[in-house]
């Protein structure tokens, strides 16, 4: 397989689900910042362009191996597999790891002033979430599966209180920006997640756990912003 440095990293991710699975080991932005060509990324992140490309030719899957090609299943599927799948998580893990961070805090927190960063800016997130998931599930997502169907029906777009999907998806994209500058501000304050010499098991436990909180963050965002806010938009176009 034949990959274009030019290319963004936004663009490989869509053409290859499987290239997330590379940028999220290598520290490669593919949601937030996924505008940047992969050249352009890999310079950014101090990489070697042929090593990247040697990760991602290895990653390379046929299509079979896919699961679901977000591409082209209905809007309506892609929605539901964000809801399900990553709203779910979110809400789960949230209060789960705020109490792991109250209680890291309570012991550490003295000998690690960090830990406070963390637990602010975790909490500023997990509000933020919170509120950006009920708009979506109230009002967007509604919208776009009404939209899609109206379209597959042959009928016109329904009216909507915001002008045009665009409007609400800037929005969406905004606060995704925003959570991707806390998950960052994290990510620096604890030197990549990497717990201290004198760390207990939560404290390890709770490190490990907001790497994977971002890894699915990252994952999240990445569906919206690449995949379902440009089809939405363009259905629109030509509902």
């Amino acid at each position: 397989m034949l990959l274009n440095t030019t290319k963004t990293v936004r663009e490989l991710a869509v053409e290859m689900p499987n290239a997330t699975r590379v940028f999220e080991k290598l520290g490669i932005d593919y949601c937030c910042g996924g505008q940047q060509s992969l050249e352009q990324a890999c310079t950014t992140a101090r990489l070697s362009v042929d090593e990247v490309l040697r990760a991602l030719e290895a990653q390379a899957a046929p299509a079979a191996a896919v699961a679901t090609d977000w591409k082209s299943a209905p809007l309506a599927e892609l929605i539901d597999h964000i809801v399900a799948t990553h709203h779910a998580y979110v809400k789960a893990e949230v209060p789960r790891l705020e109490q792991l961070i109250a209680k890291v805090v309570s012991v550490h927190g003295q000998n690690h002033p960090e830990l406070k960063q963390v637990q602010a800016s975790f909490r500023g997130l997990g509000a933020e979430l919170g509120m950006h998931m009920m708009k979506e599930e109230q009002i967007l997502f509604p919208y776009i599966a009404e939209m899609e169907e109206s379209v597959n029906a042959g009928r016109p777009v329904p009216p909507c209180v915001f002008g045009t999907v665009r409007n609400p998806v800037q929005m969406m994209v905004m606060e995704h920006d925003s959570a991707g500058e806390a998950l960052h501000t994290m990510r620096e304050a604890t030197s990549d997640f990497v717990a201290p010499a004198d760390a207990c098991v939560s404290y390890s436990t709770l490190y490990r756990a907001l790497q994977e909180f971002e890894a699915d963050l990252h994952q999240h965002i990445h569906l919206e912003n690449n995949i379902l806010f440009p089809r939405a938009i363009e259905m629109e176009k030509r509902g």
